[in-house]
């Protein structure tokens, strides 16, 4: 998982880039075990037409109920910065959106049972120009990006002595997820170098 580092500002770091919770494709996967498991019986039956017809079917829903809704999934990704919270999305045609976090005005989230043993759950994002919140759902240990996006948010406003990046900020990030979630500057401070 990564983000073009090229798209960013001379000054702007890279904290987070997450796409939402795996459970989202969980579904397709269950249907893509479903659909082999058909195939493979087909092939007791002895009769080549009923496992061609079979292996014909099952690959044409494959590809519409399987392979597209993980297409959606891997090129939605939502991308934390120093600056702005970005979103990015669609397979064929992309469409994008960026919002400075000096604008945020509220970051709540909120999760059910099943999300909080999941660990993920809905963002809520409101800032000062846009008619409603923005709502990202299924996004993986929201409690701690919520605190993220606050903290960046006071920092990006100056409020925290204009700091590009609270260490332990960092260090919360750095424990929570592993690299494929982080961007490369978010551990990038003295005392992370000392950990390692």
């Amino acid at each position: 998982m990564g983000f073009p580092t090229r798209l960013l500002a001379d000054d702007e770091q890279l904290v987070l880039v997450l796409r939402r919770h795996i459970k989202v494709i969980a579904w397709p996967i269950l249907l893509l075990i479903l659909i082999l498991a058909l195939i493979g019986a087909s092939f007791l039956l002895g009769q080549p037409i009923v496992t061609i017809v079979a292996a014909g079917a099952g690959l044409l829903v494959a590809l519409r109920w399987v392979l597209w809704p993980i297409l959606i999934w891997w090129n939605e990704i939502y991308v934390v910065t120093t600056e702005r919270l970005i979103l990015r999305r669609g397979v064929l045609n992309r469409s994008g959106h960026d919002m400075p976090l000096t604008r945020l005005n509220e970051v709540s989230f909120e999760h059910g049972l099943i999300e909080r043993m999941l660990g993920c759950g809905t963002l809520k994002v409101e800032n000062a120009s846009d008619g409603g919140p923005l709502v990202l759902t299924d996004i993986p240990k929201v409690e701690l990006v919520q605190r993220t996006l606050h903290e960046l948010s006071d920092a990006a406003r100056g409020y925290e002595g204009g700091r590009p990046l609270d260490p332990s900020v960092a260090r919360s990030l750095d424990d929570a997820f592993d690299e494929e979630y982080r961007g490369p500057a978010a551990a990038d401070t003295p005392e992370d170098h000392g950990r390692r």
